[in-house]
């Protein structure tokens, strides 16, 4: 769609105006003025007023070669240049010249003091006196609150085009797309649902983690309405001077009535839409923009064929009279992609690129499992960029499991060289976390093994990809989880009777899980189903905090440290029974440094 930009002047493009203007009345115009009454004459006119006395006042300058001189009566001032005249002295002499020491006469000092501070003061004192009565003037709503564009509304407004976004372009969406076409319809025919007694909501807030498609969904809906779109982040209102914020508020649905129907989307709506808590030393500037935004949503006027899309991470943070009936009437969630969304946003991203024809998108999805829309565009395009590196010109299966691979765990590191002691270390680790994901039930299978250094500052890694979508777990599976995270410690303790830091990440994340099954899932005999943990930010890292005494928190803790233990125990177990097998793969996985999953198996089921 096609952007039109308004242009903005800011305060400063006035102040240096001004500046400049001074600046060149002082050095410019006022040495003219000193020198406009001086008459240039050829030296021949000098002589022949000296000649017939003719002449007052004489000022000799020898440094810029030039004589002044006046007439009798002092009325005219003249100017020659110097020549070798050895008699210049006694002419002037003979003539009855007064010589002074100076013929221009500087300006008048009053005049020097108005010029120079009285009138520039008075220029600024006038601008400063505007901008106070534009400023005092900006709670009525009109042009005056618009000073400079200070309270004028920064949106990017987009007209109609036939080009943009469309809904075919956004794939793995297709619940959020069914409750926006809804407000693609009613654009176009609004007719019908007005015969009926429908009121469109006036307010869709999109809600999701980052990286899902949220703006992008935005977009889509204003290609296919084909009505101008205002698009504003929430930060671009709040401003330094108070109730500038607000001012842009009324400017924004003040362009959006004129232009309707329209859509006018704002990003990132918790910037100025968080809960209103009166705590002192709060952002009031916040508050009056989000005061506005309220009334302008809901108040007396209607704003019919202006539909508010917003988008946020945060939703929890949103003021209650906000998210209510009437502003915000309709939430689309925007989750992450399933395993058949995921296949179709990598189709979608992959028609810009020339692809092999061995590529299976199902298989590269489900390697991605957890992937958002905006980093399964980064899996596309950083295949693309290995593609070129490799000197091909078509992207394969290869290329793409790769570069999951580098959004997981970052580029290898070629410089980064083990020891032998240490690479068996990390051998035994890898293929610790394997064996006992291959040897329980309810595990994903393993993809890939591999004990290459990466970016991210892991020495190796194992890859495990279910084999479709799962929404639920049970206890069991959950366990099981934590004795595979807790395998790579076991074998390094079995074989090499030490521990190494290379289990840091393994332990925080099983010591997470198992928190989580004690404190939010129910899944322990002592607490039963009473959540002791809740939830912050689901969207942006799901950070908990704690909701129980200091004396059940220490439960809490004894709990998960015997769950984590009891797993650790079975994952030690497991390999007991299946050393050789241990030994077997981490030295073939020793001298390869890469196995796929098929061969990890074969291995494994080898009599």
């Amino acid at each position: 769609m096609q952007e039109i930009k308004k242009p903005r002047k800011p305060l400063i493009f006035y102040y240096v105006i001004v500046m400049i203007i001074l600046l060149l009345f002082n050095f410019l115009l006022m040495p003219w003025f000193a020198e406009r009454q001086i008459v240039e004459v050829g030296y021949e006119q000098f002589i022949k007023m000296t000649e017939e006395k003719d002449i007052g006042q004489v000022e000799i300058q020898q440094e810029e070669n030039r004589i002044l001189f006046t007439d009798k009566d002092g009325t005219r001032i003249y100017e020659t240049g110097m020549i070798d005249d050895p008699d210049l002295t006694q002419r002037l002499v003979d003539s009855g010249a007064s010589i002074y020491g100076q013929i221009v006469k500087q300006t008048s000092p009053w005049l020097t003091l108005i010029l120079s501070w009285i009138l520039p003061i008075l220029i600024f004192v006038g601008i400063g006196q505007y901008m106070s009565k534009k400023l005092m003037n900006r709670a009525s709503g009109g042009p005056d609150s618009m000073i400079f564009g200070m309270g004028k509304s920064n949106a990017k407004v987009y007209v109609k085009s036939s080009e943009g976004i469309r809904f075919s372009d956004v794939a793995g969406e297709d619940e959020a797309k069914e409750s926006l076409a809804e407000i693609v319809d009613y654009l176009h025919n609004p007719g019908k649902y007005r015969e009926v007694g429908a009121n469109m909501p006036k307010g869709v807030l999109l809600v999701g983690p980052p990286g899902t498609g949220k703006t992008m969904l935005a977009k889509a809906v204003a290609g296919e309405a084909n009505v101008p779109f205002f698009s504003m982040s929430g930060s671009e209102f709040v401003e330094m001077f108070v109730g500038m914020g607000a001012s842009k508020v009324r400017d924004l649905f003040k362009q959006a009535k004129e232009k309707a129907p329209c859509i006018v989307f704002i990003d990132e709506i918790d910037a100025i839409g968080q809960k209103r808590d009166g705590r002192v030393g709060g952002n009031d500037e916040r508050e009056q923009t989000l005061n506005q935004l309220l009334t302008e949503m809901d108040g007396f006027e209607n704003n019919n064929g202006v539909i508010i899309l917003a988008a946020t991470n945060r939703p929890e943070s949103l003021d209650p009279a906000l998210t209510r009936p009437g502003r915000f009437d309709r939430r689309v969630p925007v989750e992450l992609p399933d395993l058949k969304g995921r296949e179709e946003i990598l189709k979608v991203h992959a028609k810009k690129v020339k692809l092999d024809d061995s590529v299976d998108f199902n298989k590269v999805a489900r390697m991605a499992s957890g992937a958002s829309g905006a980093e399964l565009a980064n899996i596309v395009n950083e295949a693309a960029l290995r593609t070129v590196r490799t000197g091909r010109n078509c992207v394969t299966q290869a290329d793409l499991e790769e570069s999951i691979e580098v959004v997981i765990a970052g580029y290898q590191k070629k410089n980064a060289i083990l020891t032998d002691q240490e690479k068996k270390i990390v051998s035994y680790h890898e293929v610790g976390h394997a064996l006992v994901a291959a040897m329980q039930t309810h595990s994903a299978p393993v993809q890939k093994i591999t004990i290459v250094p990466r970016t991210s500052g892991a020495l190796g890694y194992t890859m495990q990809v279910d084999e479709g979508n799962h929404y639920l777990m049970s206890q069991e599976e959950l366990e099981n989880k934590i004795a595979t995270l807790t395998g790579g410690r076991a074998a390094e303790e079995l074989v090499f009777h030490s521990s190494s830091t290379g289990a840091s990440n393994d332990i925080e994340q099983a010591t997470k899980l198992a928190r989580s099954m004690i404190t939010r899932y129910g899944m322990s005999e002592e607490f039963d189903m009473v959540a002791m943990e809740t939830v912050t930010n689901q969207y942006l890292g799901g950070d908990t905090s704690l909701t129980c005494s200091a004396e059940t928190q220490a439960e809490i803790d004894r709990k998960v440290v015997e769950l984590v233990k009891k797993q650790h125990e079975k994952a030690r177990k497991i390999l007991e029974d299946n050393r050789e097998k241990l030994d077997e793969i981490s030295e073939y996985l020793y001298e390869k440094e890469t196995i796929t999953g098929d061969e990890f198996m074969k291995i494994l089921e080898k009599k």
